[in-house]
């Protein structure tokens, strides 16, 4: 075992009071911005001291010995993780998904500061417990679930990796144009863009795309596979819809872009992160070679 002692890494987000400061610049402004929509900066400021209250229990609750470092979403790229780092992503599940893209085999705790808020699926650990929790958490026996994630690879080497899913096509209403090829088979595609699943997310997007196509696809958290989804393929003379739905085990799925512009990859729903996918590009979607390891609480 490392003689370094570990460190508690909090990861947070900016409150919704500090957006609308960043945004509006002054308190006043962003009262006045909220008054003219029904609405009252109080409450936002009642969530903020809350949040804050929960973020300080929760760093009071590190072991004196460990040491602790708080990193913000928007700075996760340019973040150091260590290999003795636990870290403890305090927010909702969707901070979990993007800390899961920037760890190796660090562990994660999601802790939900705001119960009556938020569902708590994969930040489902209350403050209160964290004290009891955390100093098992470096134990080579520590209970975690390993988490399947999705990698896309494009042909030039840069790689988008999800916890939940990564969607292609484009970046507007228009349709998405593209090729798709698993196992052999393969056709041309006119849809609303394509999406390719892990277990966690398949309880999501990819799980109201199934029920309203009727084409469930079995997938376990830990299970190192994926699922991919065609929104609304539209038959013509020169697109095909057979390849509707399926499950990713030992072949890539390949797609190839043909956009003129406008062809996007991204993941987890964060838009503004994303990949050019235009003319002739191509991608190949595979379960991500690492999991995401969340302490189960």
């Amino acid at each position: 075992m490392s003689s370094i002692p570990p460190r508690a890494v909090f990861v947070i987000r900016e409150t919704d009071l500090e957006r609308l400061i960043a945004r509006h610049a002054t308190r006043d402004q962003a009262r006045f911005f909220l008054e003219t929509r029904g609405q009252r900066i109080e409450t936002v400021e009642q969530r903020h001291h809350e949040f804050h209250a929960a973020l300080a229990a929760a760093r009071a609750s590190v072991p004196a010995e460990w040491r602790q470092a708080l990193v913000r979403r928007a700075d996760l790229d340019r973040f150091l993780f260590a290999r003795e780092d636990v870290v403890i992503a305090v927010g909702q599940d969707g901070l979990v998904a993007n800390v899961a893209k920037y760890v190796a085999e660090q562990p994660v705790i999601g802790v939900n500061p705001a119960p009556d808020l938020y569902d708590g699926v994969l930040a489902r650990v209350r403050v209160e417990r964290l004290a009891r929790l955390l100093p098992g958490t470096v134990r080579p026996d520590a209970p975690v679930e390993r988490r399947t994630m999705v990698q896309a690879t494009l042909d030039d080497g840069e790689i988008l990796i999800a916890l939940n899913e990564i969607f292609l096509g484009h970046r507007s209403h228009q349709s998405a144009r593209y090729r798709i090829e698993l196992a052999g088979d393969g056709e041309e595609h006119s849809s609303s863009g394509l999406i390719v699943a892990s277990g966690t997310g398949a309880t999501g997007w990819a799980r109201s795309i199934a029920e309203a196509t009727h084409l469930p696809l079995p997938l376990g958290t830990d299970e190192r596979a994926a699922g991919y989804w065609v929104r609304e393929p539209f038959p013509s003379i020169a697109t095909e819809t057979r390849m509707r739905a399926g499950k990713l085990t030992d072949d890539p799925l390949i797609v190839t872009s043909r956009m003129n512009d406008g062809g996007v990859i991204f993941a987890d729903g964060i838009e503004q992160d994303f990949l050019g996918f235009d003319w002739g590009r191509r991608a190949t979607i595979t379960p991500a070679p690492n999991s995401l390891h969340l302490v189960i609480g």
